[in-house]
C-alpha cells in the first residue's frame, strides 16, 4: 500500500517537475526554432513553432553582418578577468575574515554585507566618474577594474572555510607553515568546489552584464556581446531570424561553462547548501 503510494507520488513530482522544465525551456527552444526560419515566415500570423525548412545561413549572415567576432573576444577577456579577480579577492578576504583575529574584524564583515542593499545602479555614476578620471573610458582595464571584488563571493567562502576544521591548520602550523603557506596549500585546494561555484556564477554575471559596459565603453570595437546585440537589434529590428541567431550564438558559451562546470557547480552548491 505504501509502496503504491509512493510510486504515485513519484510519478506525480516527476511530471510536475517535467513540466516546469519545458516551461523554462520553451523560450529557449522557440529561439533556437525561429533563428531557423525565413523572414517572412517568422512575421506570419499566427506564429510558426517550427521553420518549414532550417535557414543555417541566418547565422553566418547574422554574425558577420557586425563583427560579433570582435564582441566575443572582448566579452571572453572581460568575463575572464573578473573571474580571476574576484576568485582571488574573495578567497583572501574570506580567509581573513573566517580565520584571522584583527580589531573590528565583524563589523568591518557588517559593513560589506551592507553593500549588498545598495542597488547596482545607485553605484553607476560613481564608477563611472572613477574610470573617467582614469582615463580609463572605452578600455579593457576600465571595464574590469570595479568588477574585481564581489561581496557575495565573499560571503560564500567564509561561510565555506568557516566549516573546514581547525585541526588541518594547526597541524600545518605544528609543521611550520605560515598563514601564507596555509591559505594557498591547505584552504584553497579544500575549497574547490566554492572556488567552481563562484566562478561559475561570475563568469555568467560578466557575460551577461549590459549595462555596466553600455556606460563604460563607447566605441563599436569595445562592445561586448550583450551591447553588440542590443545594437544589432536597431539595425535588424524587424529581422526576427537574424536577431534570434545572434542571441542563440551570444547563449552558446554559457552553456558550454555550465556543461564542463556542473560537476563542480553541483557538488559546490550541495557542499555550500549542507553546511
Amino acid at each position: 500500500m505504501h509502496r503504491g503510494r509512493w510510486r504515485v507520488g513519484a510519478w506525480v513530482s516527476g511530471g510536475v517537475v517535467l513540466l516546469l522544465a519545458l516551461i523554462v525551456v520553451a523560450p529557449f527552444l522557440y529561439m533556437v526554432a525561429t533563428s531557423l526560419m525565413g523572414g517572412l515566415e517568422a512575421l506570419r500570423s499566427p506564429p510558426a513553432v517550427l521553420p518549414s525548412s532550417p535557414h543555417w545561413a541566418n547565422y553566418a549572415e547574422a554574425l558577420t553582418a557586425m563583427p560579433f567576432g570582435r564582441f566575443f573576444v572582448n566579452s571572453a577577456i572581460f568575463a575572464g578577468c573578473v573571474v580571476v579577480g574576484q576568485v582571488l579577492t574573495s578567497a583572501a578576504a574570506a580567509y581573513a575574515f573566517a580565520r584571522l583575529r584583527f580589531p573590528g574584524r565583524d563589523r568591518v564583515f557588517l559593513a560589506f554585507l551592507s553593500v549588498l542593499m545598495v542597488p547596482a545602479v545607485v553605484l553607476l555614476i560613481p564608477r563611472f566618474l572613477i574610470i573617467h578620471a582614469l582615463g580609463w573610458v572605452d578600455s579593457y582595464q576600465g571595464l574590469i577594474v570595479t568588477e574585481m571584488v564581489s561581496v557575495w563571493g565573499i560571503f560564500l567562502l567564509r561561510q565555506f572555510f568557516q566549516t573546514i576544521p581547525r585541526d588541518l591548520e594547526d597541524a600545518a602550523r605544528l609543521d611550520g607553515a605560515g598563514e601564507w603557506a596555509i591559505f594557498w596549500r591547505v584552504m584553497l585546494p579544500l575549497s574547490k568546489p566554492a572556488l567552481a561555484t563562484l566562478a561559475v556564477v561570475a563568469f555568467v554575471d560578466q557575460w551577461r552584464s549590459f549595462l555596466w559596459p553600455l556606460v563604460a565603453t563607447r566605441s563599436l570595437e569595445m562592445s561586448v556581446v550583450e551591447v553588440g546585440v542590443a545594437r544589432f537589434h536597431g539595425f535588424y529590428g524587424t529581422n526576427w531570424p537574424y536577431q534570434m541567431a545572434a542571441a542563440v550564438t551570444a547563449v552558446v558559451p554559457l552553456a558550454i561553462v555550465f556543461f564542463v562546470a556542473q560537476k563542480y557547480f553541483i557538488k559546490g552548491i550541495q557542499v555550500i547548501g549542507l553546511r
